[in-house]
C-alpha cells in the first residue's frame, strides 16, 4: 500500500513482494529494478492483440507473448504503451511463442522503472492468480481490521472527553511512532512519544511548513473542518519505518483531532462570550461591588486588585469588519497571553478592551498585537487598528472611567495621527477638551471665524503660512528661534509675520487672539472634524 500523488491511500502489495509467493520462487527480475515499489491490486492475462484497450492501473499483466508472436517489432513499443496506463509489471513467459526479448524492451523498462519479470514455464498462470489475489485480499483485510481498531481506539478518545494530548499519545502507541498536532502557524498544540523521537519532530516541524507529501521518516496529514484548515497531524520514525499503510491511522487521527478543535472552539466560544459579558458589566458599572467583581475576575484567571491600565483597540474604517473584528479578538489575546497571563481581555462587537498589569508598556503590547493581527489576515484585505490606554486604575471601582479614558484616547488618537495610532489619555491635553464637543460644525465654524482664508488651502500657500504661524506660537512668537526652525531667513520672517497679521489681526500683542489661534490649529490636526 501506498499514497498516491492525489492523496489517496493504494491499497494492495507490491512488485516485490508478488516476487516473494511461493509459485514465483523461480521468477526472474530481467528489468525495472527501481520499479519494485510499485502496487499490485489485480492481475490480468494478455492473451489478445488489442489487450491495451482491456488494462487498469495497478494491474500485473501476465502473458506467454501469443498475441506479439506475429508481431515481434510491437514489443519495443509495449513497455511504453503500460507504462503510460500506470501497470505495475509485465511477467512473460519465454520459448513457445516469443524466444527472446527485444534489447530496446529492456532498456526502457530499465529507464521507466517498469518490472519486466521471467516466469517459470513449469507454472501455471491460475496458481499465480490465486495465491497473489489471495495475497492482495489478505493484506486488504489485514489493513483494514487495523484501521477499524485504530478509528474504535480514536473514538473513544473523543467519547471520553480527550483532546489532542490524548489523541496523539493514541497514534504514538499505535504506530510506535513520534506523532505531533501542529497548528495552522506551525506551533505545536501536542505531541506524544519518545522524547529523543518527539525532540526531533519538533526540530523538522519549521522545515516541514508549506511543504506536502512525506518521507521515509516523516509523514503528515491535513486536520480540516468546516472548509478550515486547522493544521496537520505530524508523524516521525528515525529508523524510517513509517509504513504507507500508517496514512490511513494518521488521517483517521486527523479528522479525530478536527472534531476535538471544533468542539474546543465551540466551548471557548461559549466561555468568550461569558467572559465578555462579565468584563462589559465590570466596565459599566452593572456588575456588582468590588469584593464581587474580583472573586468573579479570579475564575477567569483575572487580577483586577492589582494596578492595571485599561487598553481599547477600536478597527479603523475598513471593510470586512465582522472578519478584521475576530481576527482582532484572537490577536489581543495571544498578546495578553504572552505579556500578562493574568490580565482580562475580550471581544466586544466594535472593540477589543484588555486591562493589563500598570507596569507595562501599552504601546510594546498593542505593536505586539498588531503584528499578530497583521499575520493573520491577506494583502488583499489589510486592516489597522487604534489603541487608546487609560491613566492608571487602583481598583475595580475606577474600572469603569479608566475605560471610558482608553476609548477616548483610541478615537482622539486617531484623529490625531490617522489609523493604527497608539495613544494615551494623558497624553492628549487640550485634545480631550475639543473631543467633547459634539457639535463639529461648531467646531469647523470657530476655525473658519478664526484663521480666515488660512483654514482652507484653496492656495497652495496657506498651509506653509499655517506652519509659520504654529511654530510662531509654539515658540512663544521668539523670532529668532522659529526662523532657526524653519530655516527661513530673519527678515523673511519678518515679512510673514507682517503679512500673518493682515490676515489675521494683531496676535503678537493679543495673547487672547494667540489663545483662539492655537485651539484653531489644534482643531485642524484632529482628522475627521
Amino acid at each position: 500500500m501506498r499514497l498516491a500523488s492525489t492523496g489517496t491511500i493504494i491499497h494492495g502489495v507490491s512488485v516485490g513482494e508478488v516476487l516473494g509467493v511461493s509459485t514465483l520462487a523461480e521468477a526472474k527480475l530481467i528489468a525495472g529494478r527501481s520499479g519494485l515499489d510499485r502496487i499490485v491490486q489485480r492481475l490480468n492475462v494478455m492473451e489478445v492483440p488489442d489487450i491495451l484497450a482491456w488494462v487498469k492501473p495497478h494491474e500485473l499483466l501476465l502473458t506467454t507473448g501469443y498475441p506479439l508472436r506475429n508481431t515481434p517489432q510491437s514489443l519495443g513499443r509495449l513497455v511504453a504503451d503500460l507504462d503510460e496506463r500506470g501497470l505495475a509489471a509485465l511477467a512473460i513467459k519465454l520459448g513457445r511463442y516469443v524466444d527472446e526479448l527485444p534489447e530496446e524492451m529492456v532498456e526502457q523498462a530499465d529507464r521507466l522503472g517498469f518490472p519486466l519479470i521471467l516466469l517459470p514455464n513449469d507454472v501455471g498462470f491460475d496458481d499465480i492468480l490465486n495465491q497473489v489475489l489471495t495475497d492482495i485480499l489478505n493484506r486488504q483485510a489485514a489493513v483494514l481490521v487495523r484501521a477499524e481498531e485504530a478509528h474504535r481506539a480514536l473514538v473513544q478518545v473523543v467519547l471520553a472527553g480527550g483532546g489532542l494530548d490524548e489523541v496523539t499519545a493514541e497514534v504514538s502507541g499505535l504506530l510506535d511512532v513520534a506523532v505531533a498536532a501542529v497548528d495552522g502557524s506551525g506551533r505545536v498544540q501536542a505531541c506524544a512519544g519518545p522524547a529523543d523521537h518527539v525532540a526531533a519532530l519538533r526540530a523538522a516541524i519549521p522545515r516541514l511548513a508549506g511543504t506536502a507529501g512525506g518521507s521515509p521518516t516523516f509523514a503528515w496529514v491535513p486536520v480540516v473542518a468546516g472548509g478550515h484548515h486547522h493544521g496537520r497531524i505530524v508523524a516521525h520514525s528515525p529508523a524510517g519505518q513509517l509504513r504507507d499503510s500508517d496514512i490511513g491511522i494518521l488521517e483517521r487521527a486527523a479528522t479525530v483531532a478536527a472534531l476535538v478543535i471544533t468542539r474546543q472552539e465551540a466551548v471557548n466560544a461559549v466561555e468568550s462570550k461569558y467572559r465578555a459579558d462579565f468584563l462589559r458589566d465590570v466596565l459599566t458599572g452593572r456588575a456588582g461591588g468590588a469584593e464581587r467583581v474580583s472573586a468573579r475576575a479570579r475564575a477567569f484567571g483575572w487580577d483586577l486588585e492589582r494596578p492595571v491600565t485599561v487598553l481599547v483597540a477600536e478597527l479603523d474604517p475598513y471593510g470586512e469588519e465582522r472578519l478584521a473584528q475576530d481576527r482582532l479578538s484572537v490577536a489581543w489575546t495571544a498578546a495578553m497571553r504572552r505579556h500578562d497571563p493574568r490580565g482580562a481581555v475580550a471581544g466586544f462587537s466594535s472593540e477589543v478592551v484588555a486591562i493589563m498589569d500598570a507596569s507595562l508598556d501599552p504601546s510594546r503590547v498593542a505593536r505586539d498585537a498588531a503584528a499578530a493581527f497583521a499575520d493573520a489576515q491577506s494583502a488583499a484585505s489589510p486592516a489597522t487598528f487604534s489603541t487608546g490606554a487609560s491613566r492608571l486604575c487602583s481598583g475595580p471601582e475606577t474600572l469603569p472611567e479608566a475605560y471610558a479614558q482608553a476609548l477616548k484616547a483610541a478615537r482622539v488618537g486617531r484623529q490625531l495621527h490617522g489609523p493604527a495610532a497608539v495613544a494615551h489619555f494623558d497624553q492628549l491635553g487640550v485634545y480631550r477638551l475639543l473631543s467633547l464637543v459634539s457639535d463639529t460644525e461648531e467646531l469647523h465654524a470657530f476655525v473658519r471665524e478664526t484663521l480666515g482664508p488660512l483654514a482652507s488651502d484653496d492656495d497652495a500657500e496657506n498651509a506653509d503660512l499655517r506652519r509659520t504661524l504654529q511654530v510662531l506660537l509654539e515658540t512663544n512668537l521668539n523670532v529668532a528661534e522659529t526662523a532657526r526652525r524653519l530655516h527661513f531667513h530673519y527678515n523673511t520672517l519678518r515679512y510673514r509675520i507682517g503679512k500673518l497679521e493682515r490676515m489675521l489681526g494683531n496676535f503678537t500683542a493679543d495673547h487672547h487672539l494667540r489663545l483662539n489661534l492655537t485651539l484653531a490649529l489644534h482643531v485642524l490636526r484632529m482628522r475627521g472634524i
